[in-house]
């Protein structure tokens, strides 16, 4: 044999009876074991195989999640949902979980209205969904999805920035951003009074004290939230979302529910981020991790329509009832201040 002919031999494929079985096996195994790009390559060529699998879809999608690749994951659960490739419902569970760790609640909403007026919704789920609708809008109107145009910094140089006069909190997110890739020398004195002072947006005291740890400042400053006072070094202080107390109550909801409810775990792990953004750098009692993650899955729960109880949740969470009521008292304080802070 000639070694053209060897060549085209070595490079031929063989397509072995039931490989894309083991394909989507693979797929599974690798996936569990959390190497998600492998995971991605063993779907990928199961799904060449057989273009309309279920299972190889559905791990197809959770494979571009969890790699980080979203709008592939959204991509083809859209397809999913276009081509009738698996239940319905439960696909577009899956799609909605996307949508939440993209941020896109308007599109959430809009989607979730559209399957209300076409009657899609079976009964069981109808309070889920209705619930995430009130969600999603709560979401949609935080300023993360719309963008204002701020004054130039530049026109202040000289004088002082006031920015008491900043309500408006997309023109204060702009701020933050301008003063981020600024010189903050001229501002430090503003910046200071501002976190210092009893009023004051939490939100914007947030991204000011991000922007003085951006910029390595190593003075320690007071900032006030909630009629609680904390002097800081802005040097030293973990990211605003790599809080010690967030990564393990994050962890716990992980735990628990992101196998189960993967769209629930998202929603929860949101309200808890958008919480402890507004707290930040200020910790509440309690000091255990488990009764925080037990009071946001209940709230959690209360916002999709699920039943639950604390005494029930104490035991999932291995954490105590009055812990858990501490908490979610908290948080429902939070919760109520929190629009249109965030």
């Amino acid at each position: 044999m000639g070694k053209r002919e060897q060549k085209k031999q070595k490079n031929k494929i063989i397509l072995f009876p039931g490989l894309e079985k083991r394909l989507l096996e693979k797929g599974l195994e690798t996936f569990q074991q959390k190497r998600y790009k492998e995971s991605i390559r063993f779907f990928e060529e199961a799904l060449g195989m057989e273009p309309e699998n279920t299972d190889v879809h559905i791990g197809l999608v959770l494979a571009y999640y969890e790699a980080g690749a979203l709008e592939k994951a959204k991509e083809l659960a859209n397809k999913m949902l276009q081509t009738g490739i698996g239940d319905y419902i439960q696909v577009m569970d899956l799609y909605l979980m996307i949508l939440v760790q993209l941020h896109q609640y308007s599109e959430i909403a809009a989607t979730i209205e559209v399957l209300l007026e076409e009657r899609e919704i079976p009964k069981e789920k109808f309070e889920h969904f209705n619930r995430m609708l009130e969600f999603s809008r709560k979401m949609a109107a935080s300023p993360s999805e719309t963008e204002i145009e701020a004054p130039d910094l530049e026109e202040f140089s000289g004088r002082k920035l006031d920015l008491f006069s900043c309500q408006d909190q997309h023109e204060q997110m702009q701020i933050a951003a301008q003063l981020a890739v600024h010189n903050i020398r001229p501002y430090l004195e503003d910046i200071k009074a501002y976190l210092e002072a009893k009023d004051g947006n939490p939100f914007f005291k947030t991204m000011l004290l991000n922007v003085l740890s951006e910029h390595g400042y190593e003075k320690y400053v007071t900032i006030r939230k909630f009629d609680k006072s904390l002097r800081v070094n802005p040097a030293e202080l973990a990211p605003v979302h790599q809080q010690p107390m967030l990564l393990k109550i994050v962890n716990k909801l992980e735990n628990q529910l992101e196998q189960e409810d993967p769209v629930l775990f998202e929603n929860t792990k949101s309200i808890a981020e958008r919480h402890f953004f507004l707290l930040y750098p200020h910790e509440a009692p309690p000091e255990n991790a488990a009764s925080w993650a037990a009071a946001y899955h209940m709230l959690s729960n209360e916002y999709h329509g699920l039943n639950s109880s604390i005494s029930k949740l104490g035991n999932i969470y291995d954490a105590p009832e009055e812990e858990i009521e501490e908490a979610l008292a908290f948080i429902r304080k939070i919760e109520e201040i929190s629009y249109p802070n965030i």
